[in-house]
């Protein structure tokens, strides 16, 4: 199903519901165009900051500790 078909479906549907279930309608689509602007912001930080140089410093240090200063190993 496309969707401008599907948009139409969905209209058709919230045209025959009563006023209270469309403002319920309306603010579910509300929270979910803000979840998936929060996800997407948050992935666009992400992806910045893996291309960041800002701590690629510490690759160059020496390792301090390894596998075998470790006193229990779970």
């Amino acid at each position: 199903m496309t969707k401008r078909a599907t948009i139409k479906r969905i209209l058709n549907a919230i045209n025959h519901l009563p006023k209270g279930k469309v403002k319920e309608i309306s603010d579910f689509t509300k929270f979910v165009a803000k979840r998936y602007d929060e996800q997407h912001l948050s992935e666009s930080i992400q992806q910045m900051t893996a291309k960041s140089e800002s701590f690629s410093f510490l690759n160059n240090d020496e390792d301090l500790y390894s596998e075998a200063d470790l006193k229990e190993v779970y």
